[in-house]
């Protein structure tokens, strides 16, 4: 087929004038052109006057693709293969291979496995996402955290409860293979051509379900309330696994006998992080990033960021990616950006306040939130401990927890108050969305001081980049310290455990991925290695 760049299209363009459009570019009459299809789609809003769309089109024509470039002689226009996903595979597997956790990495992970004809057996931590959903939000109505069940653990993993963002930075051609999956169990068809995708809560909820559905139709298992104990291996190679089973009140153990473990667990399994210490895996500190989500109204970041433009029905929440280097340099960004979102409770652990951001698919809330984070290094964490990381987490949410009162309330500063190092003690026109409820307390109480010096320069300088996003009414809720593990579990080149053979370190709490895609992505390649080693 042929793929034109550089396509621009109005925003309120139509099929006719995509057609138009497509003509033109190769200077080719309708009758020569089988189909078009959108393979990329972005919003130009670097002239607030002159806010358009740009696309990248596929087109499939009954004639010789080399005879229309050479007539049409475009620059933007080239050849191109429809992308098609094959796995790798050389014989059935001797044993059922096991995924420990069913939070993106590992979701695609047994997929694919499953797909091969390899019968996947997956165990998750956590609950079928319509039980796990009952249980967040009976946290977020009435501060009963169920420390099994909530936003981190459970299945779908902590993307479950987030904006289902799917924009990634990597190039892996996967990626695409991820977003057909999802859309071929009931993600909406835009995120394959949207520059950036999401699926937005409400519908993710039932994408994963739909997947897992698949996964037990191939043969595999979904083992949910089902938690992992102890690796056995033998000879430096992987014999079993000991498992923990917990259904209606009653616990069992079982060993389950297989030779290749997927360990997709996420970034907040702290106690499986100590369990592969103890186990003597070789496992590294890790920089990540902490701070609080920062909090506008929506209808605000739609005019900064759209201008004349920002009542477009075309257009949807508008969002926005910024980073700075701080004096002391140190990184401050954006990240995790929910349009027409919610800030959430996120905690997996009693007596600690997590936040994180979610949105559904119509981002319609009047609010919009983003995390603002500082980045952190292993010499933060004063210790040698491969585990330090996690104890400066859990320090921070605990802290944040005794300032926002004791009782699950998140502690939450106006951005005014917090450029001046004041408590505030009323709201202005942003009122925080976050449940349980909120308590007046200062970023300061519970964060180090070089990270809040640094989100204090952040926010000034970032506002020369979004008008407005210093605005003194702004929201700060914290603590976000989820945002990646603070734990790197090492692998080989054949994504293998470099202690235990047949043990595979995958996604974002191995310390490989960083969001739903990438981690996807990387739950992919760790199948693949599997089905190669066959």
């Amino acid at each position: 087929m042929i793929r034109i760049n550089n396509v621009r299209l109005k925003l309120s363009y139509t099929n006719e004038d995509l057609k138009k459009a497509v003509e033109k570019e190769l200077r080719a009459d309708s009758k020569s052109i089988d189909s078009i299809t959108l393979h990329r789609r972005s919003i130009d809003a670097r002239h607030k006057n002159d806010v358009h769309y740009t696309a990248t089109v596929d087109v499939k024509t009954s004639v010789n693709e080399q005879k229309i470039l050479s007539r049409s002689r475009n620059k933007n226009a080239s050849i191109c293969e429809e992308y098609r996903y094959i796995a790798p595979y050389k014989n059935d597997l001797s044993q059922r291979p096991v995924v420990v956790g069913f939070g993106p990495a590992g979701m695609f992970c047994a997929l694919v496995l499953a797909q091969c004809g390899q019968r996947p057996i997956v165990i998750e931590r956590g609950e079928d996402v319509d039980t796990r959903t009952k249980k967040v939000e009976t946290f977020w109505r009435n501060a009963i955290l169920d420390t099994k069940s909530n936003v981190q653990f459970g299945e779908g993993g902590a993307g479950t409860f987030s904006d289902g963002k799917l924009n990634t930075g990597t190039k892996d051609s996967r990626s695409r293979k991820v977003l057909l999956e999802f859309v071929s169990h009931g993600a909406p068809k835009e995120i394959l051509y949207n520059a950036k995708p999401h699926i937005g809560t409400d519908k993710l909820r039932e994408t994963v379900k739909s997947i897992r559905e698949d996964i037990i139709a191939m043969g595999g298992e979904v083992r949910f309330n089902t938690k992992l104990l102890k690796i056995n291996h033998k000879n430096n190679k992987v014999t079993s696994v000991l498992v923990k089973k917990e259904c209606d009140g009653a616990v069992s153990d079982e060993i389950i006998e297989t030779d290749n473990v997927v360990l997709a667990i996420g970034h907040s399994a702290r106690d499986t992080f100590q369990m592969l210490k103890d186990l003597g895996m070789i496992l590294e500190q890790k920089p990540f990033a902490i701070g609080a989500r920062i909090e506008h109204l929506q209808a605000d970041i739609n005019k900064a960021q759209y201008g004349k433009f920002a009542d477009s029905k075309h257009l949807g929440a508008a969002d926005y990616k910024m980073n700075i280097k701080a004096q002391s340099g140190r990184g401050v960004f954006t990240f995790c950006m929910c349009p027409g979102g919610m800030v959430v409770a996120a905690q997996s652990e009693e007596d600690t306040v997590v936040t994180n951001g979610m949105s559904n698919f119509k981002r319609d809330n009047i609010n919009s939130n983003a995390a603002l984070l500082v980045n952190v290094y292993p010499s933060d964490f004063m210790s040698d401990d491969v585990l330090a990381g996690v104890e400066y987490q859990r320090k921070i949410e605990r802290k944040a927890f005794t300032c926002g009162g004791g009782n699950y309330s998140a502690p939450v500063q106006k951005v005014g108050d917090f450029l001046h190092n004041r408590n505030s003690t009323s709201l202005g026109n942003v009122t925080p969305s976050y449940k349980p409820g909120f308590h007046y307390a200062k970023l300061d109480d519970y964060l180090p001081e070089y990270v809040t010096d640094a989100m204090r320069e952040g926010i000034t300088k970032l506002n020369d980049k979004l008008k407005g996003f210093a605005h003194p009414d702004a929201i700060l809720t914290g603590a976000e310290t989820r945002s990646s593990s603070p734990v790197r579990i090492k692998r080989d080149e054949n994504m293998q455990s470099i202690l235990i053979k047949g043990l595979y370190p995958c996604g974002e709490g191995a310390g490989y991925a960083g969001g739903i895609i990438s981690a996807a992505v990387d739950g992919i390649k760790c199948a693949e290695q599997i089905l190669i080693k066959a």
